[in-house]
């Protein structure tokens, strides 16, 4: 049974067990399906401190703010599921709205936004055995490349280890990979079309099998340069959202863009839906799912 947004300190504190019960029952569904595309709402940033949209720094620190938001997304037309943390991917099985929904676990959360060991980005978030166990479809990891930081190797290996781990388990895991660097002490990853293309040439290789990795790949700074970037690999990918700024429609039509690229099969897309720079929730939603 689910519960209300007000419940689920009580739930928590009184019957834990409930978590894993909901789990156990929930209704799962193909990672692909009729559509034959993939629309996935993404909500993992908090974790990782990064909590700002456009110039509002503290915009995803409510909690209940957030959960409705993915609650209005997730039950729109042509929304396929939701990537997050234990912790909200939690509350939403507790509030009853992922039945029928694709369920990613975000793995690697350690690189803090801002901190000086950003780049040796630990795997403090699910592990491929929790994904299993909490009969969750998939798993995600970011996987950032500073040529200057030797943080960079460690995040490469424990990276390569997750994918063996989740390949043992025929569980598909999204490696979202860039070439970074420091700007002024923030780490600032490179879409040119050249760091792209290296980036997923490093990412397909890792593991010992590449048979369940799909790559969440950013659109380049010239997105006409998409098509020869995408020949770097014959991994299915999906499109991640990022940050647009005021140029939500400039957004649009990028996506749409490389959309009608082989490789590509959908859309991961967090902060751009959940709070739109203009409109609703659901008219965000609603035109990103149109793209597809």
């Amino acid at each position: 049974m689910s519960i209300s947004i007000p419940d689920l300190a009580t739930v928590r504190a009184r019957h834990p067990e409930a978590i894993a019960e909901a789990a156990a029952r929930r209704v799962r569904r193909p990672l692909i399906g009729d559509s034959g595309r993939l629309m996935i709402v993404a909500a993992d940033h908090p974790a990782r401190g990064a909590l700002g949209v456009g110039g509002h720094r503290l915009a995803m620190a409510n909690r209940a703010d957030l959960l409705e938001r993915l609650c209005v997304a997730l039950a729109r037309p042509g929304v396929d599921g939701v990537l997050a943390t234990a912790d909200i991917l939690e509350d939403l099985l507790l509030l009853g709205v992922l039945e029928n929904k694709v369920v990613m676990g975000s793995m690697n959360r350690g690189g803090l936004s801002g901190a000086s060991f950003e780049m040796d980005d630990r795997f403090t978030g699910h592990r491929a055995e929790d994904i299993e166990r909490l009969r969750f479809d998939a798993g995600k990891l970011l996987v950032r490349i500073d040529y200057d930081d030797p943080g960079s190797l460690e995040t490469l290996h424990t990276t390569a280890r997750a994918i063996d781990d989740m390949a043992a388990r025929r569980l598909p895991l999204f490696v979202e990979p860039f070439i970074s660097r420091r700007v002024d002490g923030k780490v600032r990853n490179d879409l040119s079309a050249e760091a792209v293309t290296r980036s997923i040439a490093i990412a397909s290789g890792l593991g010992g099998t590449s048979a369940y990795t799909w790559l969440k790949l950013p659109v380049t700074d010239d997105p006409d340069d998409m098509a020869g970037v995408l020949e770097a690999s014959t991994l299915p990918a999906v499109l991640l959202g990022g940050e647009v700024g005021g140029d939500q429609e400039g957004a649009y039509e990028r996506w749409r863009k490389a959309l009608r690229l082989p490789t590509v099969q959908g859309m991961v897309v967090g902060r751009s839906l959940l709070y739109p720079a203009e409109g609703s929730v659901e008219t965000a939603v609603d035109t990103a799912v149109g793209l597809l």
